[in-house]
């Protein structure tokens, strides 16, 4: 297949691995890139020197494209956008913050930019501001999420309508149907993030892993609205954060609930009982750990049979 997404990227398969932290490290980007989609790694949970390391890692591990998400609202951000142009990264996505502050920085060097967005305001900004391409993630996706919770059938259609760049969908998106259903809303290319968290080469603790293809409908809630909204699977640090909101906790109390380090406790650690544990609704549809080649090649294959089947409609 080709299109806007896979020559921009100089891809097989418009098939992008969400950056995640603490389960994107240079293994499980390597794995989706020689399968033939692009791999991310998750800089997000990593600080400047170690993601140096898993840059270099990954050239030696492939010779095809890879990318590196940046997480704008994280510390040390500036050191590592000097690192990816150091370390001679070709694309870059950013997320959390607001594209104008390196988009000009990285086009400079000759970096393909991608922005992550959850509303069509944010969408035309990243435009505007010349990224290459948007990635419009609805309310259904893991970690941190939009404060509209638009959901991924609503968001696709209005960005796609709203913007002249390639958009990338995300939210709710591990398998051929849900691929399929995005294009057909105008997206040009998929990211998943959660069905990637499960494979073999996530970084992410088999305890987590196997918390998460346990999950049934309903085990996702999205929380900290007054922080940063992120969906978590329910838990007991899940349901102390549900019960202060209930009371009416504010911004510093939540926080402090929050405290440090509580997303490595659960998903790097394994830590079920205190840790955040972020992932997305399709965690309901995720029933196996297996190799990252598989799930992208199942994907793909579901996505033509699919096509083919809505075809003879």
């Amino acid at each position: 297949m080709s299109n806007r997404i896979t020559a921009l990227f100089k891809i097989q398969y418009p098939i992008i691995q969400a950056g995640m932290i603490w389960c994107s490290g240079w293994k499980l980007a390597a794995a989706v890139s020689n399968a033939g989609g692009l791999g991310i790694i998750g800089a997000g949970s990593m600080y400047p020197e170690v993601l140096r390391e898993h840059i270099r890692k990954i050239k030696k591990a492939t010779a095809l494209p890879f990318a590196v998400n940046v997480p704008m609202i994280y510390p040390n951000v500036e050191e590592i956008m000097q690192i990816l142009v150091a370390e001679g990264v070709k694309i870059v996505f950013t997320s959390a913050g607001n594209p104008a502050a390196w988009t000009d920085f990285l086009k400079a060097a000759q970096i393909t930019v991608v922005h992550v967005v959850s509303n069509t305001k944010f969408a035309l900004k990243a435009e505007a501001c010349g990224v290459d391409a948007v990635v419009a993630e609805g309310f259904e996706a893991g970690g941190h999420n939009g404060r509209e919770e638009t959901t991924t059938m609503c968001l696709i259609p209005m960005i796609s309508d709203a913007v002249r760049i390639p958009v990338i969908a995300a939210g709710g998106i591990s398998s051929g149907r849900s691929m399929l259903a995005a294009m057909a809303l105008g997206a040009e290319g998929v990211q998943i993030g959660s069905a990637f968290a499960v494979a073999q080469e996530s970084s992410a603790h088999v305890s987590f892993k196997e918390r998460v293809i346990g999950a049934v409908e309903g085990d996702t809630k999205l929380r900290l609205q007054k922080l940063v909204p992120v969906r978590l699977l329910k838990n007991p640090f899940e349901l102390s954060i549900a019960t202060a909101e209930a009371q009416g906790a504010d911004a510093e109390t939540l926080r402090g609930l929050l405290g440090r380090a509580r997303s490595k406790l659960g998903m790097f650690e394994g830590n079920l009982e205190e840790g955040e544990l972020e992932i997305g609704q399709v965690s309901a549809l995720l029933k196996e750990i297996r190799p990252a080649a598989d799930i992208l090649k199942e994907i793909w294959q579901g996505f033509l049979k699919e096509k083919d089947r809505v075809s003879k409609f």
